[in-house]
């Protein structure tokens, strides 16, 4: 049963989507977290910390949020999931596959647009997003591609999508939309300059010096993009436990906040 196990692990951190033949009896040493690919920077520090702290591991598999809500419904042994939206882990809920009472909303986002290239202020000034995006998009791609993680399902890309749809420019570039797996491969493209324009959380385009924001999307023009987090109902690690509350506590909020992220105040909890 234990093969089993590290045989699920290695398929679940290549992201890949089977189905075990049988669920294992025991859990494996580390934590095996599944977390939206925009968590990468933040959460391997944090994880990286929590170990140094505790002595324990986490195996950290990032993907899109709804390639890795179907693998948890199909019965891959992850511990903890950290989505990127809300509607993902409703997801997960609804196939019973959430331990009750452990979901949390931990991080906020904001969406931002961005181009090839490091910051240049003088050369590059933010983009209006009013009162004709549609045609400044256009004109700015020409014949280039604005790259989106996949706008029916990846939450960046259904963020992106419905920002685009707010602000009249989505009919004006759904042509050009080269959609990605998920919102870092969407950082890749632009990065490379492989497409012209890129929508992204804001944290991803920190994370890569290859590229700027050339604006930042309005609130109001999108979903909130929060990120909730819970424990598997049939994880068999007692360490998962620890680090959720690790996460959720003062004790990663740096590595979250230097990221990016906002972390969101739990009741009662103090600065």
């Amino acid at each position: 049963m234990r093969l089993t196990r590290r045989i699920w692990t290695v398929l679940a951190l290549a992201a890949s989507v089977c189905v075990p033949a049988a669920r294992p009896a025991r859990a494996a040493d580390s934590v095996l977290v599944f977390a939206a690919a925009s968590l990468r920077n933040a959460l391997d520090d944090a994880s990286a910390a929590w170990k140094k702290e505790t002595g324990k591991t986490a195996r950290i598999s990032y993907a899109g949020s709804n390639a890795l809500a179907k693998q948890i419904e199909a019965g891959a042994p992850a511990d903890l999931f950290i989505a990127a939206d809300e509607a993902w882990m409703d997801y997960a809920d609804r196939a019973g596959t959430l331990k009750p009472g452990t979901r949390v909303d931990l991080l906020r986002n904001t969406l931002v647009l961005i181009a090839p290239g490091p910051t240049n202020p003088a050369s590059e000034p933010q983009v209006a997003l009013a009162p004709d995006l549609g045609t400044t998009l256009t004109h700015m791609l020409g014949d280039g591609k604005l790259a989106m993680a996949t706008i029916d399902a990846v939450p960046a890309g259904k963020y992106g999508k419905a920002a685009l749809e707010k602000l009249g420019a989505w009919k004006a570039v759904e042509g050009q939309v080269a959609q990605a797996e998920n919102v870092r491969a969407v950082l890749l493209l632009v990065a490379r300059g492989e497409a012209s324009l890129g929508i992204v959380y804001a944290t991803d385009a920190a994370a890569d010096p290859r590229v700027h924001v050339l604006a930042t999307f309005p609130s109001d023009s999108h979903p909130p993009i929060i990120y909730p987090a819970a424990l598997l109902k049939d994880s068999r690690n007692p360490d998962a436990a620890s680090l959720l509350a690790y996460l959720s506590g003062p004790g990663a909020r740096g590595f979250f906040e230097r990221q990016g992220f906002r972390v969101i105040e739990k009741p009662g909890a103090s600065q």
